[in-house]
């Protein structure tokens, strides 16, 4: 093949995921907007009973603080169930959530530290609401939110509702937290909300925000094999029986940003691995003869984003080639260099320090792109995601 079909080829593949798909889903949506339950239809529904779900594993630092904005979340107290599952915290986490206890929290510690998604699945049997909410220690809710996620349930269609996350710096004024958070990470999380929002307007979101995310009772009873990625299978679980997964706009979710590049590479690594695991596990879902649009979605936000890496080194590999004799592939070849040279740079950023916007959001994509790379030969080697070790944000202040 010639390098210039080659470099083409490459560069549709690169463009599509980030460019092309968001276009057609644009596309798609005019004129269709997600739908939402009425006011008056929501408060006079008598309200479900809830089971608030959060799998920890050593946050002594701020369990404390993530169970007060819980227990302050707008939901009647007689209606919600608050369950705590430690996985064998060794840091006094499982002594302070006990301390909640005569405030209606329960703690369930499993023996052995075996991972999320196995304190997930341990803790099904014990939940007693219609509507399971799943939520992170690490993040502060917005009051309301708790409300709005189980108002989209008015819609029988809808099994699963995920959050809005929010990226946010550590700082005590949340009214400036968006300007001061590390431009890379805000900027890609705003564009994912952006993407679900569109999803959701069109036929529904193919993955849910581990921060924060509701589902029906039903469908989270259901197995879910402990290698697996539970947010991501439970939009899909919800397709496979006939229900939606959306995204709730206003079901804010503030989650602080990482604290270094290499924080945020690991998490990445950790989250696609299982991500590819979960996709492999439902690769039905990929049948556009049965899921039709879905399946589409699913290929386009999934399986295009984690090809774009291989896409990016057939594009370099090409123009590599054309470099050879054309003197505009030198030029092209040197810009795409800078990416890389700011992510080196940004790998060695002292933690914790702010970063430069003209830094932050190339190097952010740059070490996303290889960690799906890292993430696509741990897999191929048939090594499975490592334990799952929660990302230490810093804690967000209390008020």
């Amino acid at each position: 093949m010639h390098p210039s079909v080659l470099l083409a080829a490459a560069g549709c593949l690169c463009a599509y995921p980030y460019a092309g798909y968001p276009a057609i889903l644009k596309l798609l949506s005019v004129g269709r907007r997600a739908p939402r339950p009425r006011r008056a239809a929501v408060k006079s529904m008598p309200p479900p009973r809830i089971s608030v779900t959060l799998p920890v594993y050593n946050e002594a630092a701020v369990i404390a603080a993530t169970l007060e904005r819980i227990l302050a979340v707008d939901y009647p107290a007689d209606r919600r169930q608050i369950l705590v599952v430690s996985d064998a915290s060794t840091d006094g986490t499982d002594q302070i959530v006990a301390g909640f206890a005569g405030r209606g929290v329960t703690l369930l510690r499993q023996p052995r530290r075996q991972g999320k998604t196995a304190a997930e699945n341990a803790a099904r049997r014990h939940l007693t609401g219609e509507i399971i909410i799943n939520t992170d220690a690490s993040v502060r809710i917005h009051p309301d939110a708790f409300k709005h996620l189980v108002a989209a349930f008015a819609d029988r269609s809808v099994g699963v509702a995920s959050g809005r996350d929010v990226s946010v710096a550590n700082v005590h004024d949340e009214a400036k937290q968006a300007n001061r958070a590390n431009s890379g990470e805000a900027a890609y999380t705003g564009y994912e909300m952006w993407i679900r929002d569109l999803e959701t307007a069109v036929d529904g979101i193919v993955g849910a925000s581990g921060c924060l995310y509701a589902i029906r009772a039903d469908l989270h009873m259901l197995p879910v094999p402990e290698g697996l990625s539970r947010d991501f299978a439970a939009a899909l679980t919800a397709r496979e029986h006939g229900l939606r997964a959306v995204s709730v706009a206003e079901a804010v979710c503030y989650v602080p940003r990482a604290t270094s590049l290499r924080q945020e590479y690991r998490r990445k690594v950790r989250t696609i691995t299982r991500g590819l695991a979960t996709l492999a596990h439902k690769r039905a879902l990929l049948n556009p003869f049965r899921y039709g649009a879905f399946a589409w979605m699913l290929f386009s936000h999934k399986v295009c984003r984690w090809l774009l890496p291989w896409g990016l080194l057939l594009f370099v590999t090409a123009l590599g080639a054309l470099a050879l004799t054309s003197g505009w592939a030198r030029v092209l070849l040197a810009v795409l260099a800078a990416p890389g040279a700011l992510a080196g740079i940004a790998w060695f950023w002292p933690e914790g320090a702010p970063m430069p916007r003209l830094l932050a959001l190339p190097a952010f994509v740059a070490a996303g792109n290889v960690a799906v790379l890292h993430a696509w030969l741990r897999v191929l080697a048939g090594r499975s995601a490592p334990v799952w070790e929660p990302t230490r944000r810093g804690p967000l202040p209390s008020s």
